[in-house]
Order: structure tokens, then sequence, then C-alpha cells
């Protein structure tokens, strides 16, 4: 799990939509995990500047969003279709049969949470997926308590959950009760997954994400698990982190890796300072091929 801290909300929007991009760059037909919310409006309004002023294309790109409201038409304001369509697929050059979102009205709900979960693997699979994370820690719809091997399901939402997106209806009575929702199992078959979180409020969410225990009383713990997870955060979010100094160490020492300042990091000098070509070295230790034995801080 990579931890990068932004100086605030603008700049997790546009360090988000830069990996997203470069993810299209590198393979044009890639599958997008994606996510509703405040948290990606930003990254998705840069992405449409993208597409508008820098001409990144996304013909061959397929979607996959994370949940819909039980209940909503894709028409509803409130739907997680309309809010697609509206922030980011109208204003792309994307196929919109390539655009998945989950059914509100399907009229068999078990038989059609299998077969979401069908046209991922159809698909190949999830590149990148992009996530929020809930202020009880929770990821998707996947309310404290789900399996950590949940797959895509109905799922009955907190009364936190509900109050938190009352501000989004006329009132917390009129928010839908039940939602589909990818499970923590089918985000975790993401090959990549970029978490984002801006905001004092989601600052205990985090640091149980990133330095609590895996449990399923916090689903976005289980991130700890997968391969490679990117999690971006404003200051305010990073608030709680016990080891963030240690986190912005490492983003430095990626940054230097990553622009090829490799001296910067003690790589290929000595300890004295000096530099050999002939793999010998003064000082420490040899283990007798040629090359130079180093301790790693992980």
């Amino acid at each position: 799990m990579r931890v990068i801290i932004e100086r605030d909300a603008d700049a997790v929007s546009l360090r988000a939509a830069r990996i997203v991009a470069d993810q299209i760059r590198r393979k044009p037909s890639s599958v997008l995990g994606l996510a509703t919310g405040g948290t990606p409006l930003g990254t998705y309004r840069e992405l449409v500047r993208m597409r508008q002023e820098e001409g990144l294309s996304f013909s061959r790109v397929t979607t996959f969003n994370l949940d819909e409201y039980v209940g909503l038409s894709p028409s509803h304001p409130q739907s997680y279709r309309y809010f697609m369509q509206r922030n980011l697929f109208d204003h792309l050059d994307i196929d919109p049969m390539r655009t998945h979102v989950p059914d509100g009205l399907a009229a068999d709900y078990e038989s059609y949470c299998r077969q979401y979960e069908q046209r991922i693997e159809d698909a190949g699979g999830i590149d990148l997926q992009l996530l929020g994370v809930g202020r009880d820690g929770h990821i998707a719809f996947n309310e404290p308590g789900s399996s950590l091997g949940s797959r895509t399901r109905l799922k009955t939402l907190t009364s936190e959950t509900l109050g938190d997106n009352a501000r989004f209806f006329a009132g917390q009575e009129q928010v839908p009760r039940l939602a589909v929702t990818m499970g923590v199992g089918t985000i975790l078959e993401s090959r990549r997954c970029l978490l984002l979180a801006v905001g004092e409020s989601k600052a205990e969410a985090v640091r149980a994400t990133v330095e609590g225990p895996v449990t399923s009383q916090v689903t976005a713990s289980a991130l700890q698990l997968h391969r490679e997870v990117l999690v971006l955060l404003d200051e305010p979010a990073a608030g709680r982190l016990q080891r963030r100094e240690y986190y912005q160490e490492v983003e430095r020492a990626q940054t230097l890796l990553e622009t090829g300042q490799l001296r910067a990091l003690g790589i290929g000098t000595t300890l004295d300072g000096g530099s050999h070509g002939d793999g010998s070295r003064t000082g420490g230790s040899h283990n007798g091929d040629g090359a130079s034995s180093t301790h790693r801080g992980d």
C-alpha cells in the first residue's frame, strides 16, 4: 500500500486524474472501476478537461461502477447512472455500451448480480478500481460487518450511511434503504486500486484503513491484503496517521527512483561517499559476487 499525501483536495484530484490517464495511455482498452460521490468529482472534471484539451481518448475504455440505489431509475437525479452521465460519460468519447452501472430496477437481483460479476470477468477484469471511503471505513456499499470475500449483491444501508447521503435527497427518509454493490472480494480482484480521501471527516476512517487491523468492521481495511493499492489523501484526511512521516519519506524515495536520481538514494555509491566501477567497495560487507549487500528498511 503506497500512501501519498497531497496538500489539498484539488491536488488529490489532479494526481488521481493523471494516474487514470496514464493507465488509459498505457492500455487504451483499459477496464476501469468507477465510484460516485463528492470525492471523485474533481478527478472526473480533470479527465473531461484532458479529453477536451489534450485529446485523451476513452473510445476503447470499458467501465464498471461500484454500486447503485435500489428503486431508482437511471433518469432519477440521485441515481448513480445519472451522476455518471452528467459528470463524466456525457463529456467523453466513450461508447455507451461499454459503461456499466448496476441496475436499480432489476427484476431478479440475485440473477442480475451474478450477471454483473460475469460481465466484469468477460471484460477481462478491472485494471484500475477507483474508490472512496465512508466515514465508518466502508468501500462501495460494503457496510461494517460485510464479508471480506463478498461478491456483487444487495446490501442494506446503515443509518450512518443514510444520514451521510441525506444531503443529496429531500431528507433522510427519501434515501433508498437498499443498494446493489460490488463486494469486497470483487474489488480485491482488481489489478490496481486507487483510494481517494479528502477532508478531516475521513481522517479516522483513513487511519483505520491504512494502519488498523484487517477487519470486516472496516471493509476498506481489506485493501491491506491487495498487492497494489495507491492511497491519495489531502493533509486533513492524513491527520491521524501515526506513520505519516514515514509515508512521506517513502514517497520522496519513490520520486527519486522514478526520476532516475539514484545517487541521491545512495545507489551506486559507497558508504564513504565514493563510487567504484569495478564492483568493489570500502567498508560494509561484501557478498562475494561483486555486488554489495544492502539493508532494507521494510
